[in-house]
């Protein structure tokens, strides 16, 4: 008896759910409402797709469920293992980045990465169908229907959903799998764009626009804190860069809940306290040309008339106040912002559906068996190098093998 197995959604999870559900004795049917599909494979990585993180750390990840639960999934594929796949059966060979510790393929192509799935995925024999937008899913006869938006329903034995959630809408993301899963009875922890840039209005540092450096972030709210450590941009309208992307969750979990803003504070460069003490210490040099040796000119300037400096003085008549002064400028700089740049601009959506509504071994839905749940509606994200890569693509297999066993999958209710 054939096995039919339909895949909702052909980016990274649901390239990967099909790839792994094929198979002697089962159909497997890709859906995917854009034309072509992968899209954010495509623009990830500024590219060139940014496939793995060389390391793989789950307490960098970000869930409101149980972090148990999330730590199994990701264990349940190995880096190691991920790679070898890339490069051994989807033929990607994959590169060392060393300064980031980021996987790219040796092509720097992220059209190579999509493409290549693809072709995996239709040399195991599945059909993938474009243009296609699933607008319900119903329980019938023991089965499930799909019913898309211009296309007659599709009747299926297992269904994976891997439609993605709320994040960069042009590249197909529209929540459908999100508002499908709550009508359906899932519990959703309230989702949020994670990793997006945040802004500033009144703006003040437009004339830094353009400036680039690696600092030390820090954002804490009434119940979080976290740091990064890496690259920052000022843009136009307030800051961007991973520092920033990395720690986006918390101002913007914390606004939405309606809490006083998350504090931001950055140390600027990468000499520690101490490093900055010695070069603040006595000597003929001014203040200004002192700190402009580990940080860009127009930056400096700015943060010296913030901390009332004048950059003009001379170091050895630097007084110990004015000396702190410059220090906690340097070390602890309190980072104005009003907003965030919202789904547009963020990378992955925060919130989901809970880890402890789907089977960790296989994905499928504690609530309704004969579903699977792979990516981005499932609650969590880790930081950008990678990691939500690596999530995707291990949650896809998980729920690729899972709705190939009929032990799990059971008729829906």
């Amino acid at each position: 008896m054939t096995r039919d197995i339909a895949v909702i959604g052909a980016g990274a999870a649901g390239l990967m759910a099909a790839i792994h559900a094929a198979g002697p004795g089962r159909r497997v049917s890709l859906y995917e409402s854009t034309s072509d599909g992968g899209r954010k494979i495509l623009i990830s990585g500024g590219g060139r797709c940014n496939v793995l993180p060389s390391v793989l750390d789950p307490k960098a990840y970000v869930t409101a469920s149980s972090p148990n639960t999330m730590r199994n999934i990701l264990r349940s594929w190995p880096l190691a293992e991920q790679q070898r796949f890339f490069e051994d059966d989807v033929g990607v060979p994959l590169v060392l980045e060393p300064e980031t510790g980021k996987l790219f393929p040796v092509a720097n192509k992220a059209r190579v990465v999509r493409d290549s799935l693809l072709h995996l995925a239709e040399r195991r024999g599945v059909e993938f169908v474009p243009n296609t937008k699933l607008v319900d899913l119903v329980a019938s006869d023991g089965h499930w229907k799909l019913i898309f938006a211009q296309t007659a329903p599709v009747v299926a034995d297992a269904v994976i959903l891997a439609t993605g959630g709320l994040s960069v809408p042009q590249t197909g993301s529209d929540g459908v799998g999100l508002a499908l899963l709550t009508r359906l009875g899932h519990t959703l922890h309230p989702t949020y764009p994670a990793l997006t840039p945040l802004t500033l209005n009144p703006p003040r540092f437009t004339d830094l626009a353009g400036i680039s450096l690696t600092v030390t972030l820090t954002a804490s709210s009434l119940s979080e804190r976290r740091s990064a450590t890496g690259g920052f941009l000022f843009t136009h309208r307030g800051y961007s860069g991973p520092t920033v992307l990395d720690v986006s969750h918390i101002a913007v979990r914390g606004k939405l809940a309606g809490d006083p803003p998350a504090a931001l504070s950055v140390h600027w460069g990468t000499r520690t306290v101490a490093q900055w003490e010695a070069s603040l210490s006595p000597g003929a040099q001014t203040v200004a040309t002192a700190v402009r040796q580990w940080l860009p000119s127009r930056l400096v300037d700015r943060l010296l008339v913030d901390a009332g400096v004048p950059g003009t003085t001379v170091l050895a008549q630097l007084t110990r106040s004015d000396r702190n002064k410059v220090l906690d400028t340097l070390t602890r700089y309190p980072l104005p912002w009003t907003a965030d740049e919202g789904y547009q601009k963020a990378e992955v959506t925060g919130g989901g559906v809970s880890l402890g509504e789907v089977q960790p071994r296989t994905l499928e839905s504690r609530l309704l068996p004969g579903l699977f749940l792979a990516g981005e509606l499932l609650d969590a994200f880790g930081p950008i190098g990678g990691y939500n890569f690596a999530w995707a693509w291990a949650t896809g297999r998980l729920a690729g093998l899972g709705a190939t066993r009929l032990d799990t999958a059971s008729a829906p209710t």
